[in-house]
């Protein structure tokens, strides 16, 4: 799994990763029962402590993307539609539209965003499943 982590942002490392995951599971790069690589293995691959990978991996888990435990390891998990969206999620989306708002973008242009956003993430997942 190749991450792309930027120490220089001010996001922390452990979101970037968490991040990064949800992007790859939403873009069909990891598929639902894939096994995601150890926590130290991932850490010595991005070049991080154990404890980031493990707090990304933790957060992950609580969200309901992954599943698993120390012994046998961390899958994707198969997609739960009938659950709904996490509600910190829907908050978090709340609070994203609001400054989006707030920085002068009409309602029009926020749903114009979000639209090609969401085909751009369709598009990806597209290509990878076939």
């Amino acid at each position: 799994m190749l991450l792309q982590l930027d120490f220089s942002t001010a996001t922390p490392i452990y979101q970037q990763i968490r991040d990064q995951i949800v992007r790859g599971i939403a873009e069909g790069e990891l598929a639902p029962g894939e096994r995601l690589p150890t926590v130290r293995a991932l850490a010595s691959e991005c070049g991080v402590n154990v404890m980031t990978v493990s707090k990304a991996y933790q957060l992950l888990k609580q969200e309901g993307h992954v599943r698993g435990d120390r012994r046998g390891g961390t899958f994707v998990r198969e997609p739960n539609g009938s659950s709904g969206p996490d509600p910190g999620t829907v908050e978090a989306l709340r609070l994203r539209l609001a400054e989006l708002v707030a920085s002068g973008m009409s309602g029009e242009d926020v749903l114009a965003l979000c639209g090609r956003l969401l085909d751009d993430v369709s598009s990806q997942r597209d290509r990878r499943l076939r």
